[in-house]
């Protein structure tokens, strides 16, 4: 008798907490917020597939039963994957971007980093944040950066490609060697039509930078000749 009790009291946990945990789950890895997000991700979506597993067992439904025994070893790869082996390649590119500020050489980041770092103007206001970037297969130099602004969770966002001489990169994001209204200027991309060369420009020189530098705002890379944003016909 005691079992009989309890099972319609596991069945309703489990198919309290089944949807829940998927629910919870889906968006910790849509989020894309890095391995140990995404990784953590897997292991809800391990607990929602487990009580999916339950609910399937208690109520006799073998197809549901034998779909979430399935997934959570899916689940169980994803963990392995996300707070594991990506973890591990996460913690060294950051170990050594941490190293090289201290060290006697350039300053590094990983790249695939890129994605989703914040970019400012020259005064220092947030103007959106790196989609990609484009890398010359000959030099293995950096080409060009797409830039996100506007919209709402990829919504109406708009694109731009920022070629590399108008960009310094630092260590917690980029920094456009222009002002906002500068960049706004620079024409906008289709999401599905991006240049196959960098947008052309002139040459900047001290004087174009000097309102920003007169306030004390100049850019950490003012004192490099940089490609500025009026466009050549």
């Amino acid at each position: 008798m005691p079992p009989t009790e309890e099972k319609p009291h596991v069945e309703e946990a489990a198919g309290l907490i089944a949807p829940a945990a998927t629910m919870i789950a889906a968006m910790m890895t849509a989020a894309n917020l890095g391995a140990r997000v995404t990784g953590s991700g897997f292991v809800v979506f391990t607990l929602g597939s487990l009580a999916w597993s339950v609910v399937g067992f208690t109520s006799g439904q073998t197809n549901l039963l034998a779909t979430n025994l399935f997934l959570t070893l899916v689940n169980l790869v994803g963990i392995w994957r996300w707070l594991g082996r990506q973890r591990g390649y996460e913690d060294g590119a950051r170990r050594a971007a941490k190293r090289s500020r201290i060290a006697a050489s350039p300053s590094l980041f990983a790249a695939s980093a890129l994605g989703g770092r914040p970019v400012s103007d020259i005064r220092g206001e947030v103007v959106g944040q790196a989609v990609d970037a484009m890398i010359e297969c000959e030099s293995g130099c950096l080409s060009y950066v797409v830039v996100a602004s506007g919209g709402l969770g990829g919504i109406d966002e708009t694109l731009r490609a920022v070629p590399a001489a108008m960009l310094d990169c630092h260590a917690d994001g980029l920094v456009l060697l222009m002002s906002a209204a500068e960049y706004e200027k620079r024409d906008t991309l289709d999401g599905a039509a991006w240049p196959a060369r960098p947008p052309r420009g002139q040459v900047a020189t001290e004087a174009s930078l000097a309102p920003a530098a007169a306030a004390g705002e100049g850019p950490r890379g003012a004192g490099k000749e940089v490609a500025h944003d009026a466009a050549q016909g």
